[in-house]
């Protein structure tokens, strides 16, 4: 195959785009793939400047300086190409400039960027879904006075996106619900919501997780290191859950960040300033951590520009009726039953409960008596269902078991006495009944301490 042949094949495959243009910017050749490109016939192009064709050419550039330009992104209608310009030099004198760009397919360049580009979007969604405030306040059910005040006190704290809150109340108040909804209703609500609970990070591990770090700033550091929690709600917010359990090291550092807004990574000596409102939350009691010299006094009143308090919920049990008929068809989607309602003596003994685990152990009660239902075929809570409430300590007091492990537990147990009691313990007959081998009926039998006779 003669030379020339074999270089004409080669710039004229639809594999790259390729052009040659005299040193005065003058296009002497464009094969057909750039013609294609460029919707344009030869002879619009052949003779004309390339500055008038593509005004972003590098071409001129190679022109102008005799230095190559490789490896840079070149787009043009819709196509997006790696491509290269090269000076063309004979006897140390420049001729002019050979330029080329190439893809895998280029008919098929634009739906592969477009392939990317959903691909990116669908990444950047979900790290957004997962950076997000997931509840409203739409969602902060309740309307006992007590409810309804701190609800419009955060409304109007939502309304200042720079003042930093502090949330106060009993474990399973709902503070974190109400971290959210000031979240979702300010004008921060596009940028992250970031979490940290402050009692779940070990002490030496706290200050790389919410200030970031720097490769190699100590042993197992990432390559190239790693923001922190507060880099990342850069615009957006910051919740500092149980705030209370922070070390008073790292409550120095905290303060420090508070008024200055800005910190420095670990193993870096560059402040990084951010933008983010800062709402912590807690279950203790700080002004007697503070007497106790366990929480510093300085930081408490950074923190406590706003507070809220939460009310436990049996101080508004009149919001338990609300509370179950919005929690019961949220809790069916998750256990995947099909309950509809709840008896009114059924509300009743929930309303006559203490609630020391608040609306966290109401959602734990209905989970329960939602399953203890569906097994029984009911779409109805009733206090049947409820039982497990009735159990007595020492003291007299209702107590509740607070897993819904342990009621599954309770429930199977009492379902293979049942069968046992109705088969005259008969263990094959009751096997065959449950559907279970008889070896796995002797295992769940001495799991339980229950007798394989009736004794």
């Amino acid at each position: 195959m003669e030379t020339g042949l074999l270089v004409n094949e080669v710039l004229d495959t639809n594999a790259m785009t390729a052009l040659i243009v005299c040193k005065n910017g003058t296009v002497v050749f464009i094969n057909k793939t750039y013609l294609h490109i460029l919707g344009k016939e030869e002879e619009e192009v052949i003779g004309k400047y390339i500055g008038d064709i593509t005004p972003e050419t590098r071409t001129l550039t190679v022109i102008k300086t005799g230095k190559a330009i490789v490896g840079y992104n070149w787009s043009i209608n819709g196509y997006n190409m790696i491509a290269c310009s090269l000076p063309l030099i004979r006897n140390g004198k420049l001729l002019g400039c050979f330029a080329y760009s190439l893809f895998m397919d280029i008919w098929d360049a634009k739906d592969l960027v477009d392939n990317l580009m959903t691909e990116l979007n669908m990444y950047r969604d979900e790290v957004r879904n997962l950076h997000s405030a997931r509840y409203t306040f739409a969602e902060i059910i309740g309307q006992a006075p007590n409810i309804q005040d701190v609800k419009i006190l955060a409304q109007k704290a939502a309304l200042h996106p720079s003042i930093t809150v502090l949330i106060r109340g009993e474990s399973g108040t709902g503070k974190e619900l109400f971290a959210h909804a000031i979240h979702r209703a300010s004008n921060r609500s596009r940028m992250s919501f970031i979490r940290v609970n402050c009692a779940a990070i070990p002490e030496h591990l706290l200050e790389a997780e919410l200030f970031g770090y720097e490769e190699g700033a100590f042993t197992g550091a990432r390559k190239g290191g790693s923001p922190g929690k507060f880099e990342l709600a850069n615009g957006g917010t910051i919740f500092l859950d149980e705030i209370g359990e922070m070390s008073l090291t790292m409550q120095s550092k905290l303060l420090v960040f508070l008024q200055e807004r800005e910190f420095e990574r670990l193993g870096s000596h560059d402040p990084i300033r951010v933008n983010v409102r800062v709402i912590a939350a807690t279950n203790r009691n700080l002004e007697e951590m503070i007497s106790q010299q366990k929480f510093r006094e300085d930081l408490y009143y950074r923190l406590n520009v706003l507070s809220l308090d939460i009310p436990p919920l049996r101080d508004h049990v009149e919001d338990i009726p609300q509370l179950v008929k919005y929690l019961i068809p949220k809790l069916n989607v998750d256990l995947k039953t099909n309950v509809t309602s709840m008896s009114d003596e059924a509300i009743t003994l929930l309303s006559q409960y203490n609630w020391p685990g608040n609306i966290r152990e109401l959602i734990n009660v209905l989970q329960r008596a939602i399953i203890l239902a569906d097994m029984g075929d009911d779409d109805t809570i009733t206090t049947k269902q409820l039982c497990f409430m009735q159990v007595k300590n020492e003291s007299g007091k209702t107590v509740s078991s607070h897993t819904l492990k342990s009621l599954i537990k309770d429930y199977e147990r009492q379902i293979l006495i049942k069968v046992l009691e109705e088969t005259n313990y008969n263990k094959t007959k009751a096997a065959n009944i449950l559907d279970i081998d008889l070896s796995w009926l002797y295992k769940k039998l001495k799991q339980y301490g229950i007798p394989p006779d009736n004794a």
